[in-house]
């Protein structure tokens, strides 16, 4: 039985995944960009510059640092491609501690399943089944450097068991790490004529680390994928109107750190004069110099090397803006709006959620909605996230 690679960024994420784009750009391990939890989700995907919570690990570090609450532990679920199968799910864990008033830790631990893959041979007898998955375990540190500014670091190992046995080939799992690098800047409560008010604004280098290898060699560029390193940036303003109703609008931009794909250039190998040979389309060299490229040296060319210039260099920016009411810090209710260029995937889905919170525990849930003639697959999916905070409270300012 040969070995399989489950081509994760075409079949299950709409991650610039489709087949009439231009140049979309895919990576190994793109389960790291779904936003796993329900409060995000519930706002477009939107999460560098909210205010802190548990999750804040996934979208921004840096917050922890903020926090107002000294501990805090969190769980949520979200089923993937619910139209087709019922066993592909994404799990997370997060936990942080802010240590004292200048400084948090934090952690989680994300979970991809795809389920149970029924395995056959050429003759479609019944072989093993096998249950491939991918995970990513995080650490990070976050410390302000001032009463309104913090800054963070995370490091990450990234597990991905989709090979299957064949033979003499093993099974083992491909693995690597990644670091990121997070500021976040929240401001005092300011007063406005008919409001009081607070800007908050993030950013995140997200997976920075050695491409991912399913040969064993990390160092192989040539038969290695890339993170989905990307970057984060965006801002926000609370609109706090009384002591019971609080409006939060947030707009966030991001954009993958690794090179785009080339257009093939043909190439006379025979020497005849005539590039239209069959095998001298270029397809084959412009893959091969595309897999050489680093993965360090991938992330300066993101900013440069789009064939058609600034203009398509502007369409590899996703953005998302999204709104949340708060009412007596009880209940919440949110929307938001994704949007991604027609040639580098197409994504584009308005969302809604909602929020409850009492005591120490919040329970958030979201929706999507799809605007675009692409599928998506979180499309009609309910995302639940549940948040335990605890300990001692911290001031806002």
């Amino acid at each position: 039985m040969k070995r399989i690679v489950f081509i994760l960024s075409g079949l299950f994420i709409g991650i610039n995944v489709n087949a009439q784009t231009e140049r979309p750009i895919t990576t190994g391990v793109p389960f790291l960009l779904i936003a796993s939890d329900a409060r995000a989700a519930g706002m477009g995907d939107n999460g560098v510059a909210t205010s802190p919570d548990a999750y804040s690990q996934q979208y921004n570090p840096a917050k922890y640092a903020f926090s107002t609450k000294k501990q805090g532990f969190a769980v949520s679920y979200t089923p993937y491609l619910t139209a087709l199968v019922n066993d592909i799910s994404l799990g997370q864990l997060n936990y942080f501690n802010r240590i004292n008033e200048r400084s948090a830790i934090g952690s989680s631990l994300r979970y991809f399943s795809l389920g149970e893959i029924q395995l056959t041979d050429d003759q479609g007898t019944a072989l093993n089944i096998v249950k491939p998955n991918e995970l990513a375990l995080d650490l990070s540190y976050s410390l302000k450097l001032s009463e309104k500014y913090s800054m963070a670091v995370g490091a990450r190992y990234i597990r991905s068991n989709l090979k299957v046995a064949s033979g003499t080939v093993d099974a083992s799992a491909a693995s690597t790490f990644a670091v990121d690098v997070a500021g976040y800047y929240q401001s005092e409560e300011i007063a406005y004529s008919d409001f009081n008010g607070r800007w908050r604004g993030g950013f995140n280098l997200q997976n920075l680390g050695p491409k991912l290898s399913y040969d064993g060699n990390t160092g192989v560029e040539n038969n290695a994928n890339f993170l989905p390193s990307n970057l984060r940036i965006g801002g926000g303003f609370d609109f706090i109107l009384d002591d019971y109703n609080k409006i939060s609008a947030n707009v966030e931009f991001a954009k993958l750190l690794v090179p785009t794909p080339q257009i093939p250039v043909p190439v006379d190998l025979n020497g005849d004069g005539d590039t239209l040979d069959a095998g001298e389309n270029g397809v084959a060299q412009a893959n091969a110099d595309y897999k050489a490229i680093g993965w360090t040296s991938g992330v300066f060319k993101s900013f440069g090397d789009a064939p058609d210039g600034f203009s398509e260099e502007l369409k590899e920016f996703t953005y998302a803006a999204g709104a949340e009411y708060w009412y007596q810090d009880s209940f919440a209710l949110r929307l938001g709006y994704f949007h991604e260029s027609e040639q580098k995937g197409k994504r584009k889905y308005f969302t809604l959620g909602a929020g409850f919170k009492y005591n120490v525990v919040t329970l958030d849930v979201s929706y999507l909605f799809s605007a675009s003639k692409v599928p998506n697959p979180l499309e009609n999916t309910l995302r639940f996230s549940l948040t335990f905070n605890f300990g001692d409270d911290y001031d806002q300012n």
